[in-house]
């Protein structure tokens, strides 16, 4: 697609990310390569470690015991961010990030390496704001990325299949009404005006185009109303499947 869209290569930002499968430093480079392979690329912009947790090593992505359980692994994700690293200085990825690490989890990746996330990709939504956690990441110099930015529009989720969908939410509605926008572009504009990457998943084209005309500025007023609406609710938590805690000590975390 990128060869074919007679776009130059350098004007494509193409991320890929780390599974848990291949988080033993002696994995992670192939795993790159083999990313690398399937993309037709010499590189990416960004390598993300997609989770801080490891799964047993080998070609299942989850792999399960005889009961059905995930097999876990013992590698923990500070050797898997020094194997990146080697990545990012081999030219193969331009910049290497994470994703659903909490603040206590990058504070010790800081601590034991050498380069910081170039980026950190959480759920954030404006029924999950986590501000303070944003605010921290920022001071750090990593750069925040919004997956899920719509909440509970991804049915993927079990969690807030039972409630009405963040995108109808009044006030988001309401302030878009302003605008000549839809709830969904005003939850976009929310997550960039927090200085956010906004990352909205669509196979329709016509949804595709609403997204990007999510890009606009909100008055301070309507950005205070959508700081009112923070429900501190995570839709997107595996703790228990993976058997490890993730967002330990992070808002929208059932303590």
């Amino acid at each position: 697609a990128i060869r074919k869209s007679g776009i130059p290569r350098e004007k494509i930002f193409v991320t890929t990310k780390l599974w848990n499968n291949s988080h033993h430093p002696d994995d992670v480079g192939p795993a790159l390569d083999a990313s690398l392979k399937d993309l037709g690329l010499d590189y990416v912009d960004l390598y993300l470690m997609h989770w801080p947790a490891a799964v047993a090593r080998g070609d299942t992505p989850i792999p399960k015991d005889s009961d059905g359980k995930t097999v876990t692994g013992d590698t923990d994700y500070v050797d898997t961010w020094k194997a990146m690293e080697k990545a990012y200085k081999s030219g193969k990825a331009k910049a290497i990030g994470i994703s659903n690490f909490s603040r206590a989890e990058t504070e010790r990746l800081l601590k034991e390496s050498s380069v910081v996330p170039a980026a950190n990709q959480l759920e954030i939504h404006p029924y999950l704001q986590q501000a303070e956690a944003v605010s921290w990441f920022q001071s750090k110099g990593i750069h925040v990325q919004q997956y899920s930015p719509f909440g509970n529009q991804n049915e993927i989720y079990d969690k807030g299949q039972n409630m009405g969908k963040l995108i109808d939410d009044s006030t988001l509605v309401a302030i878009g009404k302003k605008y000549n926008k839809n709830g969904a572009q005003v939850a976009l504009a929310w997550g960039i005006a927090n200085g956010n990457s906004v990352l909205p998943k669509s196979k329709t084209p016509s949804r595709i185009k609403d997204n990007l005309e999510g890009d606009f500025k909100l008055d301070e007023e309507d950005l205070k109303q959508i700081g009112t609406i923070n429900k501190k609710l995570r839709f997107n938590d595996p703790s228990g499947s993976f058997k490890y805690n993730f967002y330990a000590g992070e808002e929208g975390k059932a303590q």
